[in-house]
């Protein structure tokens, strides 16, 4: 068996009152509850999420700092140089503060650094090319920043004021920068990345000029830069809870009636559905747009995102989508090569962490590559690639282990680093990989039990197969968007049996088609991918997502397969809700 299952329970008596109230059914009521939500107005405003119950964008650190310099730099007429980042967050943020930024009568120029040649964040290198390219007094640094001591302090010796605007762990001592606009500083919107910090930023300057009744200010509708925070923000793998569900629910919505020219071909080039929800961002539009900063540099993926050129769209769009496929074809043969390294010497007392490098191995894949390791061997994972002796890494890590503090833990060690407790990035040269993967895994096993090191499947609810009604399955809509913070719900049920012979799909029969019963009625169930593993037998119980299949136009309840192990008598309890 693969996971630990852990099945949260909440007060019946109190989701059943929930329902009623609410007037919901008490599976929802439940789900509800798992996610901490136990009171009426904070549910009502959790499944209507509005814009309106945004909060006050000056209330994040550092923000009316940025704003007083912005609108200082517009009034003097400065040049604003906008530093970005390769990633759908980074560049995301560029473009919706290049458009807004512009149409309020800004001078903006906009630098993305090279992956490559430059590497992440705020670089030396970097920088100066930007400012080769753009001298100006005022660098606006996007999704990065909060860790370049060093390169910001010498922008100020220098003469040039720096803002950042980014989400990432800020380092100590932090970087002296005219305003670090980052909410890990405070206690409001600690959930939200770049694109979400691009967006109240943006907001927080309209309030400032349409107190002065700029006219630009009062004539912009900030809305239509939602479809673009929508992207960042799931593509950043960002919580979707608190202001992020709000940003993301009205931005998905308007990603459906975009008229960028840009998105628009390149939801044709991904093959997408007329309709689409977080799954089709996260999996067919960001992944092209990140395929770019990957490969290459992030440049046509900006451009693709504010072109207004028809013909110039349709060229990006299939670029992106060209680089996409020769990104896959890359990682895929270093992840097959990775997986035959640690499993030839892979020991699951010993190794609390993996760490590998190889020089040849793509800079622009490692962290796509680190994430398929750890689903592999669900331990913290970083993978370094490069050219000579100087390698840069990134890094997945899990639930209990803070990647970011870690790093900083072994930073004589490393060249460079910086990020979040779940994914970060960093630099090191190849002679001091070993002596780092002995560290890190030192720290890894004062911070990780055991017990910590195996996967825990987190269910909602235990429910009987009379609960999974097509009107009660079609309500668990109104948890989306789901994603990171918000899970697709997961649920178990006990005691079943075939009531067919599984039946083998897919080109290469590695699906399998289930119906079972619980004595008193039947559902199906789909596992995909299950090739090879063993199928249920006897008498077992099932983990499982519950979806509505619509098929030639009928609309039929089918469970997906996540896990399955003998039945047991209970199934251990998570904490009361």
């Amino acid at each position: 068996m693969k996971f630990t299952w852990s099945v949260a329970t909440a007060e019946r008596d109190l989701c059943e009152r929930t329902a009623s109230a609410l007037n919901i059914t008490p599976l929802l009521a439940r789900c509800l509850a798992n996610r901490g939500l136990i009171e009426h107005d904070p549910i009502s405003r959790f499944l209507q999420p509005r814009l309106k119950n945004l909060g006050d964008p000056l209330r994040i650190p550092n923000m009316e700092a940025a704003v007083n310099r912005l609108l200082a730099a517009r009034e003097r007429g400065e040049l604003l140089v906008i530093f970005g980042d390769y990633d759908v967050d980074g560049v995301t943020s560029a473009a919706l503060l290049i458009e807004c930024l512009t149409a309020l009568g800004w001078r903006v120029e906009c630098y993305l650094p090279h992956r490559l040649e430059e590497g992440y964040g705020l670089s030396r290198e970097g920088i100066e090319r930007c400012l080769q390219k753009f001298p100006t007094k005022l660098v606006l640094a996007v999704d990065c920043g909060s860790t370049a001591v060093e390169v910001i302090g010498q922008l100020r010796r220098d003469g040039i004021d720096t803002i950042v605007l980014d989400h990432h762990q800020v380092s100590d001592p932090a970087p002296a920068a005219v305003a670090l606009v980052n909410p890990q500083l405070g206690d409001d919107c600690r959930e939200l990345c770049s694109a979400g910090l691009a967006f109240k930023l943006v907001h927080a300057l309209l309030k400032r000029m349409r107190d002065c009744n700029v006219e630009a200010a009062v004539a912009m509708d900030l809305r239509a830069q939602l479809d673009l925070v929508a992207l960042g923000t799931i593509a950043d793998v960002a919580p979707l809870v608190n202001e992020n569900r709000v940003l993301v629910s009205a931005g998905v919505e308007r990603l459906n009636s975009t008229q960028r020219l840009g998105l628009l071909a390149l939801k044709r080039v991904a093959g997408s559905p007329e309709v689409i929800g977080a799954y089709e961002v996260a999996f067919q539009l960001a992944p092209r747009l990140n395929a770019a900063g990957r490969l290459e540099d992030a440049r046509s993926a900006l451009q693709l995102l504010l072109t207004q050129d028809g013909a110039e769209a349709e060229s990006l769009a299939a670029q992106l989508d060209e680089s996409n496929r020769r990104r896959r074809e890359i990682e895929r043969a270093i992840s097959d090569e990775m997986v035959q390294l640690v499993r030839a010497r892979f020991d699951a007392q010993r190794d609390f962490v993996i760490v590998e490098g190889r020089a040849e191995w793509h800079v622009g894949v490692v962290g796509i590559v680190a994430s398929r390791i750890l689903q592999e061997f669900y331990r913290p994972t970083v993978i370094f690639g490069g050219d000579g002796q100087f390698w840069r890494g990134s890094g997945r890590s899990i639930d209990g282990f803070d990647l970011a503090a870690a790093l900083r833990g072994c930073d004589e060690l490393l060249l460079k680093h910086g990020g979040h407790a779940l994914a970060a990035g960093a630099s090191i040269l190849s002679e001091r990989l070993g002596p780092f993967r002995e560290r890190l895994n030192e720290l890894a096993q004062a911070a990780l039990r055991p017990e910590q090191l195996r996967p825990c499947l987190k269910l909602d609810a235990e429910v009987a197969a009379s609960d999974l009604g097509k009107e009660q399955v079609e309500e668990l809509d109104r948890l989306a968007p789901m994603g990171q913070g918000n899970p697709v719900v997961r649920l178990a049920l006990r005691g079943l049996t075939h009531h067919a012979p599984p039946r083998r799909m897919g080109r290469e029969n590695q699906h399998v088609k289930l119906y079972l019963t619980d004595g008193r009625q039947t559902v199906e169930s789909v596992w995909w991918n299950a090739r090879n593993a063993a199928l249920p037998e006897n008498r077992f119980d099932i983990a499982f997502t519950p979806q509505i299949n619509d098929y030639n136009g009928r609309r039929t309840v089918q469970l997906k397969l996540l896990d399955w192990r003998p039945c047991v008598e209970g199934i251990i309890p998570g904490p009361q809700l």
